[in-house]
C-alpha cells in the first residue's frame, strides 16, 4: 500500500487501527474570544497510545495522512501531512491549494487527545487550535 497516488476504498479499509480522524478547531484568540468551530483542520493520521503521531506508521502509510483546512466562506484546502527536513510536521496543500506549507509547532511531541491544544504556523502567525474530536477512521 505504499506510495499510492489515489488510494481506493479497499486500501483505506486495510489501514491499521491506529489511524484517526482528528478535528482541530480554533482556540480563543484576539478576534475570536470564544474560539471558532468554523476555523480549523481535519487530519487523518496514525496515533500511538499517548495520542502522538506515529512516525513509523506515517512512513508506511503516508499517502493516507491527509489534511483539510476549513474556513468560513472559503473553499477547503486539501493536502497531506508531511515531514520536512529536520523532522518538523507540515501541511502541504497539493490538491487545488495555492498556499505555502503550514508547519505544526511541536507536532512531534504534541498529543492529539480531546481537549489538548496544538499550534500551527500559518504564514507568519502562530495560531492555537484545540483538539475537538478524535475518531477511528
Amino acid at each position: 500500500m505504499k506510495h499510492l497516488e489515489h488510494p481506493t476504498k479497499l486500501d483505506w479499509a486495510k489501514l491499521p487501527p491506529a489511524f484517526r480522524r482528528i478535528r482541530l478547531e480554533l482556540a480563543r484568540e484576539k478576534g475570536h474570544p470564544e474560539g471558532s468551530a468554523l476555523i480549523g483542520y481535519t487530519l487523518i493520521a496514525p496515533l500511538d497510545d499517548k495520542g502522538r503521531i506515529d512516525l513509523n506508521l506515517w512512513h508506511e502509510f503516508h499517502d493516507f495522512c491527509r489534511v483539510v483546512r476549513f474556513r468560513p466562506n472559503e473553499a477547503d484546502d486539501i493536502g497531506h501531512l508531511v515531514r520536512k527536513p529536520g523532522g518538523a510536521w507540515a501541511f502541504r496543500y497539493d490538491v487545488g491549494g495555492d498556499q505555502a506549507d503550514e508547519t505544526g509547532y511541536h507536532f512531534s511531541s504534541d498529543e492529539f487527545n480531546i481537549g489538548d491544544y496544538v499550534s500551527v504556523r500559518e504564514e507568519d502567525e502562530l495560531r492555537t487550535f484545540q483538539v475537538a474530536s478524535v475518531e477511528p477512521v
